[in-house]
Parts: C-alpha cells; sequence; structure tokens
C-alpha cells in the first residue's frame, strides 16, 4: 500500500471526511499534541475547532488546563464578562496563557458567540495540580455556598479545618511526602465533609438551575479529587507517583465525561492523556504506568470518543530518522497531513521508535498505532516555546 493512501491534505474536507469514516459520530473529539507550545499545532487546532463549529455542529472546547480556572474564560465567552488580558492571565494554568494561538482560539469564540444565538463553552478538564496539589478551599467554598441547610458543619468549621492554603500548596511536597497534610486529622474530616457535601447536592439537585448543578457537580468532583490526591501526596510507599499520575488522569476523565453531556466537544491535550492505552514513564530508577484519561473515557463513551494523535516531523533541528513513523510521514506531499493511522499500521512493517533528545516531546509508538483513530501530522515545527 502507498503511504499517500493512508492521509489526506488536513484541511475541512479533509476533517469531515475523517468523521465519516467512524463508526459513529464522536462526543468527543480527542486531539492530542506531541509537544506542548508547538504555536502551529495550536494554529492547526484553531483550524479544526472552527471547522467543527460551522460545519460539524460542535459547540464546545475543552483543553488541559486548570478545571476551575477554565470557568474563567467560560464567562468571558459567553457573557463577555472581563477582559480578554485579564482572561488569559487568570483562565488557564500550566502557563497556557501565555500561546498566542490560545489567545487568539479565545478571542474567535467570543466573537462567535457574540453573532449567534447558540454559544460557544469553553472547558478546562485538568485539575488544579501540577506534581503537587492546590488547597481545596476554591473548590469546598464554592460547592457548601449552593447548597441548603443543614449542612454538615459551620463555614467557620471548614474555614478552621483548611487553615492558610500555602500548607496546601507546597511544592516540596512533590519529593517529600512527610511535607504533605493530606493525611492529618484535619484533612481526613474534611474528606468526610466533602463526601457529605456531593451526597447533600444529588439530594437538592431538583431546586438548582441546570448551571448551577453543572457548576457544583464540577465543584464536588474537584474537592474530593483534590482531597484524595492530597492523601496519597502523604503516602511513602514506591507506589505513590503511579497512584498520584493514575488519579489525575482520572479526575481528567471525570471531568471530559461531563463535558460530553454537553453535546460534541474538541479536547486538546497532551498525547499520553488522550491515548486509548497504558501511559508508561521513566521515574528515576522506576517505570510508572497507568490508564490514561483517554483510555477510561474510552471505557465510558466507546465509539463515542475518537482519539487523533499529533505527531511532528523536523521539530527546530531536529529531523526523525527516515525508518521512524515520523520520518515515512515526511515523505507525504503536504505540510499538514491527516493519516487513517489504522491503514498506517498496515502499511507500514515495524517502524522504528523515534528517540527525542526534548524531553517535552513525546514521539508516536509505531506498537500503538493500531488503537489511534488517526494522525495529525505537521512536517516542520520552529514556533517551540523552550521549556525549563
Amino acid at each position: 500500500m502507498d503511504i499517500k493512501d493512508t492521509a489526506r491534505p488536513l484541511d475541512g474536507t479533509g476533517v469531515s471526511a475523517f468523521l465519516r469514516s467512524l463508526p459513529a459520530k464522536p462526543l468527543l473529539l480527542g486531539l492530542g499534541e506531541a509537544r506542548h507550545f508547538v504555536e502551529e499545532l495550536g494554529d492547526l487546532r484553531n483550524e479544526i475547532f472552527r471547522h467543527l463549529v460551522e460545519h460539524e455542529g460542535y459547540r464546545s472546547f475543552a483543553i488541559e488546563s486548570d478545571c476551575l480556572m477554565g470557568l474563567v474564560v467560560d464567562d468571558y465567552i459567553t457573557t463577555g464578562s472581563g477582559t480578554l488580558d485579564d482572561v488569559m492571565e487568570r483562565g488557564f494554568s500550566h502557563d497556557f496563557g501565555t500561546s498566542p494561538a490560545n489567545r487568539d482560539l479565545v478571542r474567535w469564540m467570543r466573537t462567535y458567540n457574540e453573532e449567534h444565538d447558540e454559544k460557544l463553552r469553553f472547558f478546562g478538564v485538568d485539575s488544579p495540580l501540577e506534581y503537587w496539589a492546590a488547597s481545596p478551599r476554591q473548590a469546598l467554598a464554592a460547592l457548601y455556598a449552593l447548597l441548603d441547610g443543614p449542612l454538615p458543619c459551620t463555614r467557620e468549621t471548614l474555614d478552621t479545618l483548611l487553615g492558610p492554603d500555602d500548607r496546601w500548596a507546597n511544592e516540596a511536597t512533590a519529593m517529600d511526602p512527610s511535607q504533605s497534610i493530606g493525611q492529618s486529622a484535619d484533612a481526613q474530616r474534611l474528606r468526610l465533609i466533602a463526601d457529605d457535601l456531593v451526597a447533600l447536592l444529588d439530594t437538592q439537585a431538583p431546586r438548582l438551575s441546570a448551571e448551577d448543578r453543572q457548576r457544583a457537580e464540577l465543584y464536588g468532583r474537584t474537592a474530593t479529587g483534590l482531597l484524595r490526591y492530597h492523601y496519597w501526596m502523604a503516602d511513602a510507599s514506591p507506589a505513590r507517583w503511579a497512584r498520584l499520575s493514575a488519579l489525575r488522569d482520572a479526575m481528567m476523565a471525570a471531568n471530559l465525561r461531563a463535558v460530553a453531556e454537553q453535546g460534541p466537544a474538541l479536547v486538546y491535550s497532551s498525547n499520553l492523556h488522550l491515548q486509548r492505552n497504558k501511559t508508561f514513564m521513566s521515574f528515576g530508577d522506576q517505570t510508572l504506568e497507568w490508564w490514561s484519561a483517554g483510555a477510561i473515557t474510552g471505557t465510558h463513551l466507546g465509539d463515542r470518543y475518537a482519539f487523533l494523535a499529533s505527531a511532528l516531523g523536523t521539530v527546530g533541528d531536529n529531523t526523525p530518522s527516515p525508518d521512524t513513523v515520523e520520518g515515512i510521514l515526511s515523505t507525504l506531499p503536504w505540510d499538514h497531513a491527516l493519516i487513517d493511522a489504522r491503514r498506517l499500521a498496515e502499511a507500514t512493517t515495524k517502524p522504528a521508535q523515534r528517540i527525542s533528545h526534548d524531553f517535552a516531546y513525546f514521539p508516536l509508538d509505531p506498537a500503538q498505532l493500531d488503537l489511534i483513530d488517526g494522525i495529525v501530522f505537521l512536517k516542520q515545527a520552529v514556533r517551540l516555546k523552550e521549556l525549563g
């Protein structure tokens, strides 16, 4: 099979043809990043999303960013609340607000909503954490405020148990579990209170508006997830980082399922989070493994979840070897291509794994091509942000 028979130019026609080739219209279309902060990929993502909105009925965009901060962006694009500069500063985690492509996307979504009655929505789907985690205060307090009495504790008791936020958001806990308060008596009591508040939400759901109910559910997921994450931050066993990584992806998957309830959405996150297979990562002298958010989401949504992995040819001054998947795809005649990954797997014979010297770039695994629906391939990427 000629490699060109597995691919087409990446344009609106190609995207629609790809969707028609799937067994069902996806509620969630995952577009993975082979590397964060590749502006060419962000620009291409924006073109894909615009086409999906204008021709395929998509109305939501989700990104690997803090789910609570994402509410700031959603408010802006739906109501015009705030300014674009402020939203880019306060509405994104992981420094994603500095991306020109993200700024262009938010601006376009706001303009679209000003001109149309049916509104676009924006969602962050990551939890408020890096390798360490934020205080659960914002999520707990916001959930508490949406509920009616009798409540499991007073607001004063809640504030006392939480204490100063900096004792939760302590970066040193990433490498030193003894500095975590996640298994303290206060944290254990907060886990029970959070569980009671979520149960109370179920009993009071009929009195809440649809918007308040969705936000309360988000606050509940986030509060219980953060407290669970903090608990395992205090664990000193060898399984600590594998468990924390799995918890993060499970929280992301729960947010993705909530996004799917709003209708078809494009999801933009790392290939590692959106892939259907297990993630394996070297960490010191260990190899961590856990099921990705995409694998969990696919288990729940089945054919209504589809995954487009991205791959890059020449990255800066690094060109892939001709026997790798990226090297093979670099022979295609288009700068941007959309490839049927399963047909590519049939057309190639044991490609080599690309070796990346950029710790932030994750090459395609040739052994996993049959678990990918499609590949978005960029022949060259030069607009890269240096990562520390």
